[in-house]
């Protein structure tokens, strides 16, 4: 097997250049950029209707829940990814996927037709009573986004393990472009609700789903071996379940950071604030979300090259981050772009300042993550994440005690340092693996 995986290795390396390394990420990262866009289309839809707020609170609700149940499965991208070798594993994987594809089915239909999903509305979600009916038509819609997200996941592995990421931008491109004529059909015929949000996802998802399984299987036909490897299915637990719960801690933390930052002075400022600075944060960093996959796909075949083309991409949101922070463009950006008001535009931007170090740190973050990943090491990745959770926890609450006054920028500094510190942790585990394994990462193969 090491012989055929080393074959492999060499056929894919040729001549591996900056040009072909740019080739396989960029599409990724225009791929994660441009799929932001979806919740633009969907939310400038709702905004139009004859009772826009009602409306919109509806559907966030819904999909609030939906981003948290949706992680389980949502990972199978990056376990396809680093796990399929060929059409066996492929199958095996799929296989395996069905367990947690149904356990997650039978609790969102009991979240949709229950008077547990009611409780969970207005408890948790702090929605009204006169919208939990609402919300629960729009979730029952959005159920059937996670089987097709899963799916989507699934193939989209493949195409990436075989290097074809320039589908990943054509796919979305092509679902933006037909959830854009399916909104202006819904704004001409006078159909708003937050059902509309709910279906606008839906056909948006099924588009990217049908074309990652018509590209993927094609590719699993035609270029991946039939039987290779043994995958076993304990294997893909140990990998697939410290992964799930890495991105569920990465998905509470933000939301813990605003329960703290409602004990600043000025709660509103604080929160809007940092909402602000870090959806702009994570704008510039959606770039770089498929950091990983470089390492996964393209680490073994030549090391230096990989390291040095990660050192100039992380440069690239710090760049930009600091341009929105200290020059002219950063106030015009936020008045004309994101519509705030001079006050909270100069506290965002003031917020925005301490977010510097996020942008620094989280390319290597994901990057150091991705070689975890070849080594099949996610339970490592699920301890750093542990540690920044604790971290954050640690130091926002410190902040909001001793400084209530810095309002937003306690949320920022301490969500930057929480991710600092899982670079500590995530590199001093990346350097002991590779002493031991005699394979330092400044080796070139």
């Amino acid at each position: 097997m090491k012989k055929k995986e080393g074959m492999r290795l060499n056929a894919r390396k040729g001549q591996l250049t900056y040009k072909k390394l740019s080739g396989f990420f960029i599409p990724l990262g225009f791929s994660a950029s441009l799929t932001s866009i979806t919740h633009v289309i969907i939310n400038g839809t709702l905004s139009r209707g004859e009772n826009a707020a009602f409306i919109i609170a509806c559907y966030a609700v819904a999909f609030a829940l939906f981003g948290i149940i949706e992680r389980p499965i949502i990972v199978f991208r990056q376990t396809c990814s680093a796990l399929v070798k060929d059409v066996r594993s492929f199958k095996v994987l799929s296989l395996f996927m069905v367990v947690p594809m149904v356990i997650i089915i039978v609790f969102s239909l009991i979240m949709a037709f229950s008077s547990l999903g009611d409780w969970v509305y207005m408890n948790l979600f702090n929605a009204d009573a006169n919208m939990v009916d609402t919300i629960s038509d729009t979730f029952a819609i959005i159920l059937f986004v996670i089987i097709f997200s899963g799916i989507r996941g699934l193939y989209q592995g493949v195409i990436i393990n075989n290097l074809e990421t320039k589908w990943l931008t054509i796919m979305v491109v092509i679902r933006l472009i037909i959830m854009f004529l399916v909104a202006y059909l819904f704004v001409y015929f006078d159909y708003i609700t937050s059902l509309s949000g709910a279906i606008l996802f839906l056909v948006g998802m099924f588009i990217e789903c049908a074309i990652s399984v018509w590209k993927g299987h094609g590719i699993l036909k035609f270029s991946f071996p039939e039987k290779e490897t043994n995958l076993k299915k304990g294997e893909i637990a140990k990998f697939y379940l410290p992964l799930v719960f890495y991105f569920v801690i990465q998905t509470i933390l933000v939301p813990i950071i605003y329960v703290f930052l409602a004990k600043t002075h000025n709660i509103e400022m604080g929160i809007a604030s940092f909402a602000l600075a870090f959806s702009i944060t994570q704008m510039l960093l959606s770039f770089f979300m498929y950091t990983h996959q470089l390492v996964l796909q393209m680490y073994e075949v030549n090391k230096q090259k990989v390291i040095r083309f990660i050192i100039f991409l992380s440069l690239l949101p710090t760049l930009a981050l600091v341009i929105l922070c200290y020059t002219p463009v950063g106030m015009w950006f936020m008045g004309e772009v994101m519509g705030a008001d001079e006050e909270l535009a100069m506290t965002t931007i003031v917020v925005m300042k301490f977010f510097i170090i996020k942008t620094l740190v989280f390319p290597w973050v994901d990057f150091l993550n991705g070689y975890l990943m070849l080594h099949r090491k996610t339970k490592r990745m699920a301890v750093a994440q542990i540690v920044n959770l604790v971290t954050v926890i640690v130091t926002v609450s410190m902040l909001v005690t001793f400084f209530p006054s810095w309002n937003g920028v306690n949320g920022s500094i301490a969500a930057s340092l929480g991710e600092l510190v899982a670079l500590v942790i995530v590199l001093s585990i990346v350097m002991r693996m590779s002493a031991r394994n005699k394979s330092p990462l400044r080796e070139t193969s």
